[in-house]
């Protein structure tokens, strides 16, 4: 179960491209919660504290307590919009959450204990992660911040899979697992090169003397 995470938030009344612009330039991001059975509305929030929040993996996959003009709702962020290249976030969606209703989230993975394993302690093998993370489903009281895979044991050549990983409770895959749905979420590699021997170099041919200056007859 996730911790309890709080974003401040302002309603607002003015929409558009233009009034969207003039938050942005004053340091507000202008975003809309919509869902939950209420009407859609436009909310906006200070830019620097989101920020600061967008930085961490809870944001993108956890129940945040949205406190719009001291009115406090459950949401989820559903959308985040970011300028191309400047370090401002331009738009977000949240979505209202019900205690009863199981949400379709992804959850990122932590991998741990990668140092302590076979193939960590090893030079000749490195560890990957093939999936960041995990399409489930659960009720929000269930909703882990992140789902952990616990690398202690890999050897060189293993690999670990989506069924190997490990669900807290209350927790399930959005997809079932089968022969055709079960991809590798960790690889441990060898990285030592083969040592080729060279042949040795074909003696060199030693053009005979004989019968090259024959005498005519």
């Amino acid at each position: 179960m996730s911790n309890e995470h709080t974003l401040k938030a302002y309603g607002r009344k003015d929409e558009g491209k233009g009034a969207s612009r003039r938050l942005r330039h004053a340091g507000r991001i202008p975003a809309v919660v919509y869902g939950g059975g209420s009407a859609p509305a436009s909310i906006e929030l200070d830019h620097e504290p989101t920020w600061l929040a967008q930085q961490h993996d809870w944001f993108y996959a956890s129940i945040i307590s949205l406190n719009v003009d001291g009115k406090a709702e459950s949401v989820l962020l559903r959308d985040m919009q970011r300028h191309p290249y400047k370090q401002i976030i331009m738009h977000l969606d949240f979505q209202r959450v019900k205690a009863d209703q199981k949400l379709h989230v992804k959850v990122p993975l932590h991998f741990v204990n990668i140092d302590k394993s076979p193939a960590g302690k090893s030079t000749e093998a490195t560890v990957t992660s093939e999936l960041n993370d995990l399409d489930i489903v659960c009720l929000p009281a269930n909703l882990p911040e992140f789902i952990e895979v616990d690398l202690g044991s890999i050897k060189v050549g293993d690999t670990v899979h989506l069924s190997d990983v490990k669900l807290p409770k209350g927790v399930e895959l959005a997809h079932a697992i089968d022969e055709a749905h079960n991809p590798a979420v960790a690889v441990a590699r060898a990285t030592k090169e083969e040592v080729v021997e060279d042949a040795a170099p074909e003696a060199a041919a030693v053009p005979s003397d004989k019968g090259s200056d024959e005498k005519a007859e």
